[in-house]
């Protein structure tokens, strides 16, 4: 069966034709599936290589440590911006094309990065690896395009399980290549495994016909008007944001609150708290399913109800022994990381529906509103940690997790007003 057929539709003022899925009842080939999902782990991954080596980095470089910390700083806003910029692209050309051309030009930037001399090219780097790495924004719609609609929720859970696994495990992975074999080794496999998935998504991924007509300043303007136009995708929008608030929160100012008293614990242990918000992480695909089964707006509403009593559950952390207070935190890692990310897999589900000829940018206004929590939730969190301690923070996202159970819990029409 072709990969691609062609229908009508209407986006902004223009009639275009719009890719759908493989067919109606023709599943993706496992083969594809792990591509697309190991593709959008790695790509992501690429943001967050440099945290745990960022130490080592400028000692070695012999940069201070206010110029190294613009590496992250730097990462995330070529990212944001890539969000905001290139995503909609998506829309208007092959998604295959921009795809490998982002993956060449990833590993490029990550190349660069490894064999850097000193910290100025590293920070032009960290800025052209934010904006490549949304080469994963352009990876989740491809697979919500190519997946029956019947299965669309599981195949988009199994792709953002690798891209979630890829957030939560780099940290992880970077701080041990870097251990034992030097930070830039850790740039260079990076460039090899995203150099690998463009190699291979050069043979196994399908051509995707544009779903667009528009002009660029078009598509870009087009963002507003899906805005305004679509109340569920406002829905989705603020409560991701609501619930990535908390969650960036809380993993911003974890290492620092484990390394202080009573627990005087090193990087090492806060990464190794990463893997339990993998196990969580793990539950996307089951989500997908469930948002098939009973549809995606009770998923949402489950998500955030176990997001909010998972962060709640940490408010009684003051009174109990340090060890308890660990394993507190661990489980609680679990269970909020699996609610914010069901709760995603549900909200994308229910974008990717609204338009299927705007679904790169649908993407990008859900994900910038997600970003925008997050940015929030980092500055927010340190403010509160300083100034009040832990219990601030688990407060505030306990508050934000409830606010988004909130939205979802409104009537639609309310809350799309």
């Amino acid at each position: 069966m072709s990969f691609i057929r062609t229908v009508h539709t209407t986006a902004g003022n223009s009639t275009v034709a719009a890719t759908a899925s493989r067919g109606d009842s023709e599943p993706l080939s496992g083969g594809l599936r792990l591509l697309l999902a190991t593709g959008a782990g790695l790509s992501v991954a690429s943001l967050y290589y440099s945290q745990p080596m960022l130490g080592v980095i400028g000692a070695d470089i012999g940069a201070s440590d206010t110029a190294v910390g613009l590496v992250p700083m730097l990462t995330q806003l070529g990212y944001a911006l890539g969000i905001l910029l290139l995503t909609p692209l998506g829309d208007r050309f092959d998604r295959r094309r921009i795809i490998l051309i982002k993956a060449a030009l990833l590993s490029v930037a990550l190349l660069l990065g490894g064999i850097a001399p000193g910290i100025h090219l590293l920070l032009a780097v960290s800025f052209a690896v934010g904006l490549t790495a949304t080469l994963a924004q352009d990876i989740v719609p491809a697979a919500a395009t190519l997946a029956p609609e019947r299965h669309r929720g599981k195949v988009v859970g199994t792709v953002m399980t690798g891209l979630l696994l890829g957030i939560l495990l780099s940290r992880v992975v970077s701080g041990v290549v870097a251990e034992h074999f030097g930070w830039r080794a850790m740039y260079m496999i990076a460039a090899a495994s995203v150099a690998l998935v463009g190699g291979v998504a050069w043979f196994g991924l399908p051509r995707f016909r544009p779903t667009s007509t528009l002009t660029y300043g078009a598509l870009l303007g087009s963002l507003a008007s899906l805005w305004r136009q679509y109340g569920a995708l406002r829905r989705a929008a603020l409560a991701q944001g609501l619930l990535s608030v908390g969650f960036s929160a809380f993993w911003s100012t974890l290492a620092v609150m484990l390394h202080g008293a009573p627990f005087h614990l090193g990087s090492a242990a806060a990464g190794a708290f990463g893997l339990a918000g993998a196990a969580g992480a793990l539950g996307a695909p089951v989500a997908g399913r469930l948002a098939d089964r009973f549809g995606p707006e009770r998923v949402t509403r489950l998500g955030a109800a176990l997001t909010a009593l998972s962060f709640s559950t940490m408010l009684v952390s003051p009174w109990l022994e340090p060890n308890t207070r660990l394993w507190l935190i661990a489980a609680s890692a679990i269970g909020f990381d699996l609610g914010v990310q069901i709760t995603l897999v549900a909200h994308q589900t229910i974008v990717f529906g609204i338009d299927p000829a705007a679904r790169s940018r649908l993407n990008a206004v859900l994900f910038v509103g997600t970003f925008i929590g997050m940015s929030i939730g980092a500055a927010s969190g340190s403010l509160l940690l300083a100034r009040w301690g832990w219990v601030a923070v688990t407060l505030l996202a306990t508050a934000s997790a409830l606010a988004a159970l909130l939205v979802r819990l409104l009537p639609g029409d309310r809350a799309a007003r």
